[in-house]
């Protein structure tokens, strides 16, 4: 039987986070470039229809942390979202010269109820390449979101609704 995890419906308004893994176990990114191919499909396909507020890649699966807009249709966003992956699964295929899926067929989703269980998955979502073992250093790693929600450079990262969860920068940092 299907798990909550992929039957939760994606509504507009809500907070979810999304992630999956690579079809067993297997990577799916392989050089750094394609670790900001995905970034840039997720911020081409899903701008319009979410805020991004988290995110970390690893090499064989990814954790999102966003949260769809008002008013949307109903099924937009899960439209929306396999335009996304099947863009960067057919860029990666057609690069490598290689057939089918990258990720398993279905991503899962936990609809965010609460403020506190939010602020502690923006600290997961952040540490994740250090519980995977993939750095040390969770600060300095690429491909998450921590290093863009610190900077004040310019980013489509809703960072200053994450910031405001923590009660400003230096209390997201602390």
């Amino acid at each position: 039987m299907p798990s909550k995890k992929t039957r939760t419906p994606i509504e507009p308004g809500g907070t979810y986070h999304i992630y999956n893994r690579g079809n067993n176990f297997q990577d799916v990114f392989f050089r750094a470039d394609d670790y900001l191919l995905f970034l840039n499909k997720l911020k081409q396909y899903l701008s319009n229809y979410s805020s991004i507020y988290a995110f970390a890649l690893l090499p064989n699966h990814y954790h999102l942390l966003l949260r769809v807009i008002d008013n949307l249709e109903i099924n937009k966003f899960s439209q929306q979202f396999l335009k996304f992956i099947l863009s960067y699964t057919n860029k990666i295929n057609f690069r490598d010269k290689r057939d089918g899926s990258l990720f398993l067929p279905n991503f899962k989703r936990i609809k965010i109820e609460n403020e506190d269980y939010l602020k502690r998955l923006i600290y997961y979502i952040n540490h994740n390449p250090v519980k995977h073992k993939v750095t040390n250093d969770f600060k300095s790693y690429k491909f998450s979101s921590y290093q863009i929600i610190v900077s004040e450079k310019p980013t489509s990262l809703a960072r200053e609704k994450v910031r405001s969860y923590f009660g400003g920068l230096e209390e997201f940092i602390e």
